[in-house]
C-alpha cells in the first residue's frame, strides 16, 4: 500500500443505484483538486466543515447538483485535509467524478487506504483500524457492537494496561541491575514472577478465537437426525419461509442446506443435514459424508427426535458417535410417545424443547436454548478475539513464562529483561506500536479482500 503523502480519491458509498453517493478526497492537494471539481452556488470558497450547496462542474459544463464539504487537518478521519462530494447516486456519475478527481490531480485509493493513512497519522492504533473493517463487514447487532468497542478503543485498552505493567516490571528489573545496594535482587526477583503470571493469566483469559469467529462469522447450529425426524420443517420454522424441501418420504433431504439468520442480536448458521440410513444412492452417501463434517465443525450440535414415535438406534447413531449438545423434540401437536426421561437415558443430561415447527409452537423456547451457546456480549474475559491478536497474545505468555522460569532457576535478571521486552513486542504487533510497515500492508490487505 501507498504511504506516500499524495492526494487520493474513491467512492465512500456502497456501489450500486442509490439517491445518493459519495466521493471522497483526502491529502496535501484536497482543497485545491476540490475547486478545480466543485463550484459552489454562492461562487465563494468552502468554509471548513460546512456543507455547501453548488455543482459538480468538467470545465464550464455542469454534471451535477452536488453538495460538498472540505474538513482541513487534522480534525478529519484521516488527520489530513479530506474534502467529500455528495452527489446524485448513479454510478456512471460517481465515475465521471472520479475522472474529473484523477485529471484534476488526485490518485483512485487502495482498498482501505483511507483508514490506513488514519493508522499512518495515529489518529487510531492498528487494533482500531481492525475494528473499522469489522464494522463494515458486521453482519449482526452482536458483531456490530463489538466492531464499536474495538473501534472505540477497547481492545487497545486491554493491551496498552497489559504492556504498561509488563514496562513496569522492566523497570523494577532495570533498578535492581543498577542499583544493587539500594535494591534487593531477590525480593524483586520474586515480585517480579509473582507479576509475570498474574499478566500471564490475564492475557490468557482474554483469548478466545471462538468469539470473534461466531460474532464476524455466526454461531454454527447443526440439525442433525435419521431421516422424516423434522429437521427441514424445523429448519423452515426457524428461517420463516419454505427453504428446504418437507415430504413423508425419507432421504429428501440429501445435502447438507445451510441459511443465516438473525436470532438475539446473533447471526446464526442454521445446517440441515441428510438424515443417516443405510442407502446405495451415491448422492446420499455424499450428503451424509457432509453432514458428518458439519457436525465435527458445529458449535452446537442439535439433534432432532420425531416425539410422535419411539427412540430407534438411528436416532442413537445420528450424531456419528458425537454427543448431542440439544435435543429436539417436534411434531409437538401429535401424541407423544417420547418422554424427556428417555432421551436423558439414551444421551445423558441435554436440554430438550419440544415444537411443533408448522404452528410455530415452542420456537423461542429453541432460540433462547441456543443462544446459550453464544459467548458473552462484551465480556472483558474475551478481550481479545481476533486471531492476528490471539496469536500475538499468546506469544507473548509464551514469553512471560519464559521470563518466570529465568528468575525461577536463579538466571542473571537481564536474561528475564530480554524475555520481558519480548512479551511488550508481541503486545505492541496487536496496536501496531512494534510492527513492521510489510506487516501492517499485510494486515490491511487481509481485511480489504475479506479473509
Amino acid at each position: 500500500m501507498n504511504h506516500h503523502l499524495d492526494t487520493i480519491a474513491a467512492q465512500a458509498t456502497a456501489a450500486g443505484e442509490g439517491g445518493i453517493a459519495i466521493v471522497r478526497v483526502s491529502g496535501s492537494r484536497c482543497e485545491e483538486i476540490l475547486s478545480q471539481v466543485f463550484r459552489a452556488k454562492n461562487g465563494k470558497p468552502l468554509v471548513n466543515r460546512m456543507l455547501t450547496f453548488g455543482h459538480v462542474m468538467d470545465g464550464e459544463e455542469i454534471v451535477d447538483e452536488a453538495m460538498a464539504v472540505l474538513m482541513c487537518a487534522p480534525h478529519s478521519y484521516t488527520r489530513e485535509d479530506v474534502a467529500e462530494i455528495h452527489c446524485h447516486g448513479s454510478q456512471a456519475l460517481v465515475r465521471r467524478i472520479l475522472l474529473l478527481l484523477l485529471k484534476a490531480g488526485a490518485r483512485m485509493a487502495e482498498p482501505g487506504e483511507f483508514t490506513c493513512r488514519a493508522f499512518m497519522n495515529g489518529r487510531i492504533d492498528l487494533a482500531q483500524a481492525e475494528g473499522v473493517m469489522r464494522m463494515i463487514r458486521s453482519g449482526s447487532e452482536r458483531a456490530m457492537r463489538s466492531a464499536v468497542r474495538q473501534m472505540e478503543g477497547g481492545v487497545s485498552t486491554f493491551v496498552r494496561r497489559a504492556r504498561e505493567d509488563i514496562t513496569a516490571l522492566l523497570a523494577a528489573l532495570s533498578a535492581a541491575v543498577d542499583f544493587p545496594d539500594e535494591v534487593e535482587e531477590t525480593q524483586t526477583a520474586r515480585e517480579v514472577t509473582d507479576s509475570c503470571k498474574a499478566i500471564r493469566e490475564r492475557l490468557l483469559e482474554a483469548c478466545d478465537p471462538r468469539v470473534g469467529r461466531i460474532e464476524d462469522e455466526g454461531l454454527r447450529v447443526v440439525l442433525c437426525g435419521r431421516p422424516n425426524a423434522g429437521k427441514s420443517s424445523l429448519l423452515n420454522a426457524l428461517l420463516g419461509g419454505e427453504r428446504a424441501i418437507v415430504t413423508d418420504i425419507p432421504g429428501t433431504t440429501r445435502d447438507t442446506l445451510t441459511e443465516a439468520v438473525q436470532m438475539g442480536g446473533i447471526r446464526v448458521l442454521l445446517t440441515d443435514t441428510a438424515g443417516l440410513r443405510e442407502t446405495g444412492d451415491a448422492v446420499e452417501r455424499i450428503g451424509v459424508e457432509r453432514a458428518r463434517k458439519a457436525l465435527s465443525e458445529a458449535d452446537v450440535r442439535v439433534l432432532v427426535l420425531d416425539g410422535a414415535s419411539p427412540l430407534t438406534q438411528e436416532d442413537r447413531e445420528a450424531l456419528f458417535g458425537l454427543s448431542p449438545q440439544l435435543v429436539v423434540l417436534s411434531k409437538g401437536d401429535l401424541e407423544s410417545v417420547l418422554s424427556a426421561e428417555e432421551v436423558r437415558a439414551a444421551f445423558g443430561d441435554v436440554p430438550t424443547v419440544t415444537v411443533c415447527a408448522p404452528r410455530g409452537e415452542g420456537l423461542d423456547e429453541l432460540q433462547s436454548a441456543l443462544l446459550t451457546f453464544a459467548p458473552t456480549d462484551g465480556a472483558e474475559s474475551s478481550a481479545l478475539s481476533q486471531a492476528r491478536h490471539v496469536e500475538a497474545a499468546q506469544r507473548a505468555c509464551a514469553a512471560l513464562n519464559d521470563a518466570v522460569v529465568s528468575l525461577e532457576d536463579g538466571m542473571p535478571l537481564d536474561v528475564a529483561a530480554v524475555d520481558l521486552s519480548a512479551a511488550l513486542d508481541a503486545l505492541g504487533e496487536i496496536t501496531g506500536e512494534t510492527m513492521s510497515e510489510k506487516v501492517i500492508d499485510e494486515v490491511f490487505a487481509r481485511f480489504c479482500v475479506g479473509k
